[in-house]
């Protein structure tokens, strides 16, 4: 199961950079692990290693929110992109636009993507710098402590999965009732598809 989101309030990263690729969120070499812990070590890594660089920055240690260009999340598909900025502690990414396989991948992961247009995220960006922001899933706004609104779409499917939390294995088990019901109707109608049913067979002289 991952982390309803719902209302997510906090300080934002203006990073705003544009065609931000999924090598910059998190680099190859970092891509041997096949668990999602501890990949935050390695998110934006070669953003990091300059000095005075947002990320480091102790005004955003714990940041829920991120603000980002154009393009966010271009080039290789790796899941491991959305891992990382989970494990950084970011559950909201905003920007103009979004790879689709990138937002696939942060959507299956918990994480909500927010597409508003480019004068917005400057706004937004400038807010953050000093102040918080707010994202509520269930009215779909961004609002500031300066009376700013922006709306914003999401797929009525994947919000309902992100509020309430539900993976592809959660949504599997919201069925539970109707297939346990299957299971029942087709062990009683087909008895010989049953694990450890052995059908034999009698010769007659």
């Amino acid at each position: 199961m991952m982390k309803p989101v719902s209302s997510v309030e906090g300080r934002a990263i203006p990073f705003g950079a544009k065609n931000v690729d999924t090598d910059v969120i998190i680099p190859a070499a970092w891509l041997k692990t096949i668990s999602r812990e501890g990949l935050g070590k390695g998110a934006f890594e070669t953003v990091r290693a300059q000095d005075g660089n947002i990320f480091d920055n102790p005004d955003f240690a714990g940041a829920p929110i991120l603000i980002a260009g154009d393009n966010f999340g271009c080039g290789s598909s790796r899941e491991h992109a959305a891992w990382a900025l989970l494990d950084l502690g970011i559950t909201v990414v905003i920007a103009p636009s979004f790879s689709d396989i990138f937002a696939g991948n942060a959507f299956k992961n918990g994480i909500l993507t927010v597409a508003l247009p480019q004068e917005q995220i400057d706004r937004l960006m400038e807010v953050s710098e000093t102040d918080p922001v707010t994202v509520d899933l269930d009215t779909q706004t961004v609002t500031t402590p300066f009376q700013d609104r922006f709306t914003f779409e999401v797929d009525p499917f994947r919000k309902h999965c992100l509020s309430e939390g539900l993976d592809e294995v959660g949504l599997t088990l919201e069925r539970d009732s109707a297939i346990t019901d299957y299971e029942t109707r087709r062990a009683a109608n087909m008895p010989w598809l049953q694990p450890n049913t052995h059908i034999t067979t009698e010769r007659t002289a």
